[in-house]
Parts: C-alpha cells; sequence; structure tokens
C-alpha cells in the first residue's frame, strides 16, 4: 500500500512574510504563533509576517520561526482534513517540527530549544572563521575525497548529503575554498560558496553541540504518533529515549537527506508533502527520484491544492 510522508523544511527556506497567510486563514496556526510568542517572550509572530530580512536571518531567529511556520502549517492541515502521515522526516532543523508534529516534542519545549540551538550554533565558530559551499555534479565520494584533500589537519567533511548530485560541504574557510577548487577539478559542474553565518553539522560545531546537549537532557518526550527518520542515520525513530541522543549528534554530523528519502521510498512512500514555508526539499525530492509525488502546503491555497491532490 502506497504511504504519505510529510517533510520538513530547514534553516535557509525563511522569508519575510512566511506563514501570514495561515495565521489569518485558520485558527489553529494562529494559535501556534501565538504560542510562539508566549514561549519566547518576543513577538516571532510580527518578525514573520512584516519584520526586516536582516533580523529573519539571524540563525536565533530563523530556526525557531520556521519551526512555529511549518508546525502552524502542520496544525492547519490535519484541522481541513489531511491525513497524519505514515512516516515523516525534517531537513536538520525540520527534525524538530517533525518530532513535535509526530507528538514526541512539546511544542513550547521546542521553540525555546531551538532557539537555544540557533544561538550556540551562531557562537560557536567566529564570524568569518568557517564556511559552507553547495558541490553541484560530482557523486559523493568525489566530494569525501576532495574534502579529505583540502583539510589539511584542518576541517572539511560534507554536511549535508541532499540528492546524488547535491553535497553541501562545511569547515574551517580555507579548507573549503579549497574543496571547492579540487572538487572542480574533479568534474564537479559547479561549487558555491553559501551565504551562511556559520558552518553547520561539521566538527566545528562541537562547542554547540554540548550546549544542546544539557538542553535535551532537560526535555520530556513522547510516544511516536508515527515513526521518524533522523539526519545521523536514516533511520526510524520510534523511541524517545533515542530522540535526545540523535539531536544532540546531528548539530555536528552531516544531514543524511538523500538516504532518508531513499529509505522512506523503500518503506513505500509514494507521495511526499512538505510542510512549510518554501518548496527547497520538494525539488531534491524530484532530484532524487522523478517517480514520486511531490507538493507542499505553506498557505491557505497550496493547502486546498495537496488536499485535493491527496483525495484524487
Amino acid at each position: 500500500m502506497s504511504k504519505i510522508a510529510y517533510i520538513f523544511p530547514g534553516q535557509g527556506s525563511q522569508a519575510v512574510g512566511m506563514g501570514k497567510d495561515l495565521f489569518d486563514n485558520f485558527a489553529s496556526a494562529r494559535e501556534v504563533f501565538e504560542k510562539a510568542d508566549e514561549a519566547l517572550g518576543m513577538k516571532l509572530s510580527a518578525m514573520c509576517f512584516e519584520g526586516n530580512e536582516s533580523d529573519l536571518q539571524l540563525t536565533a531567529n530563523t530556526q525557531p520561526a520556521i519551526l512555529t511556520t511549518s508546525v502552524a502549517a502542520y496544525r492547519a492541515m490535519t484541522a481541513e482534513g489531511l491525513p497524519e502521515p505514515d512516516l515523516a522526516a525534517g531537513h536538520s532543523l525540520g527534525e524538530y517540527s517533525a518530532l513535535v508534529a509526530a507528538g514526541v516534542l512539546d511544542f513550547a519545549d521546542a521553540v525555546k530549544t531551538v532557539r537555544g540551538r540557533g544561538t550556540y550554533m551562531q557562537e560557536a565558530v567566529p564570524v568569518g572563521v568557517g564556511a559552507m559551499a553547495a558541490i553541484l555534479g560530482l557523486d559523493i565520494e568525489g566530494v569525501k575525497d576532495a574534502c579529505t584533500e583540502a583539510a589539511a589537519g584542518g576541517v572539511c567533511s560534507p554536511a549535508n548529503i541532499n540528492s546524488p548530485s547535491q553535497v553541501v560541504i562545511a569547515g574551517n574557510a580555507d579548507a573549503v575554498d579549497k574543496a571547492c577548487e579540487i572538487a572542480k577539478s574533479k568534474g564537479a559542474k559547479r561549487a558555491i560558496r553559501l551565504n551562511v553565518s556559520a558552518p553547520f553539522h561539521c566538527g566545528l560545531m562541537m562547542p554547540a553541540q554540548e550546549r544542546l546537549a544539557l538542553d535535551l537532557d532537560r526535555l520530556a518526550f513522547g510516544s511516536f504518533r508515527f515513526p521518524v527518520i533522523a539526519n545521523v542515520d536514516a533511520a526510524e525513530t520510534n523511541d524517545g529515549a533515542e530522540v535526545a541522543d540523535k539531536l544532540t549528534r546531528q548539530v555536528s554530523s552531516p544531514v543524511l537527506w538523500l538516504q532518508s528519502v531513499q529509505n522512506m521510498i523503500a518503506a513505500g512512500a509514494t507521495r511526499f508533502v512538505e510542510v512549510g514555508t518554501g518548496k527547497v526539499l520538494s525539488g531534491l525530492v524530484r532530484q532524487i527520484d522523478r517517480g514520486v509525488n511531490s507538493t507542499n502546503v505553506e498557505d491557505s491555497q497550496s493547502l486546498r491544492n495537496t488536499l485535493e491532490t491527496i483525495q484524487t
């Protein structure tokens, strides 16, 4: 039997205006934004709807903003009659959104935790010391070899394995630049430095990982209403006791997105719904397997479109 998978976006999907249509049209979504404002003691909703882009780009703001918008979209979807998924996954930060949707994490706990996570990740590496780059058109082994060659005692490694032809690398800025040149010499079509504030998902994030571990240890985890595929091993998580460990290791480990999507398809997923702002993950799913159906929900129109698609 074919299954539905819900996928939740991570950092990079943010845009001023995100979630406003959901807030205006669905009481269930409005409640999520109000809870976020209350939990954080700040007007996160105003920053999402009408703030300035530079504030929204700050990692400590971006992470709770994307989580809140995704959870608001999910709540609106279920209120309008869309089914719970058979399984779910989220890209980096998006894993927290998936865990809230699955009933494992309390939303107020999650939004406070990811604000801390964003702060810790931002503070882990001085600005300019680290970098990230997207390598396009070179296989994963080629990218790994380029990183190993470029590291030379520093840090340079795959950070997001997004699709067969897109791998993001992270590490010391000089090593990342060198890896880009090596990757191009190995046949990469493009190597693009990313406009990010820190080198996420690499060894330079260990200080952030250690700080986040203390926060995660204090949280209570509920039981899963549906399985969530974890970034660190691309495997189903069904046990709350595993969650804190996997979320902790995720900070300095590569996001195994390609493998996660492949494993969901192998488990029977034929339809993917991206829940929250943007269509980045929908695009990656199409790169991974053009045989599956992919839609997104970020406002009332896309929700109606998805509802029609799933009911047909």
